[in-house]
């Protein structure tokens, strides 16, 4: 099947591996929860990259949100942010850092921002089934990407002041290690709709 055919008949990857999941909330809240605890999970994992530790945040987020679709994805990043300020330590550098809303208002706020509107966009897009296919499924991790990077940088340069070097601070560092993380998401997630259609042929 072509992926313009596939993207017709809609659907997202937890659906087609959880047929139930429309009707069941208990799944849905399961699923929720899981992917909070994977986000939580994916902050504390750092790879150290020079200049800066990168963490696999990012790709959990673009992964959800390709194979959740938009509600579920959103949820799942909604609850994370709330744990997050409750004062959970679900945050990268946390507790050291600080917790709560205090950290959430620090430097890196924007982007847990962003976070939430990449997982309600990418998947959005993997609503209208772009997650079927690898270059639409790059195609659509690569939007959420760039919408982290929206609000992390605006807030970054309201909080520092915009005489600093923001893009240097902010996004410079981040750019190669995220064009891997969009695609090992868009492949990913394609990949794992090929090896489901290749056991339903």
């Amino acid at each position: 099947m072509n992926a313009s055919l596939s993207a017709a008949n809609g659907g997202t990857l937890a659906t087609r591996l959880w047929p139930s999941l429309s009707s069941s909330l208990v799944l849905k809240a399961a699923i929720v929860v899981t992917g909070s605890v994977l986000l939580w999970a994916s902050a504390k994992i750092s790879v150290p990259l020079l200049p800066v530790k990168m963490t696999m945040g990012l790709f959990v987020v673009l992964a959800l949100g390709l194979t959740l679709g938009a509600r579920l994805a959103g949820a799942t990043v909604l609850l994370y942010l709330i744990e997050g300020a409750s004062g959970m330590p679900v945050f990268t550098g946390t507790p050291e850092k600080g917790l709560g809303i205090a950290y959430m208002m620090g430097p890196t706020g924007g982007y847990l921002l962003g976070y939430l509107l990449a997982a309600v966009v990418t998947g959005w897009l993997a609503d209208k089934g772009f997650s079927r296919s690898p270059m639409l499924a790059i195609l659509a991790a690569l939007v959420g990407a760039v919408i982290v990077y929206i609000p992390g940088l605006l807030w970054l340069g309201m909080l520092l002041g915009w005489d600093k070097p923001i893009l240097a601070w902010g996004l410079y560092p981040f750019l190669l290690p995220d064009a891997v993380k969009v695609l090992l998401a868009g492949l990913v997630v394609s990949g794992a709709w090929g090896l489901l259609g290749r056991k339903s042929a």
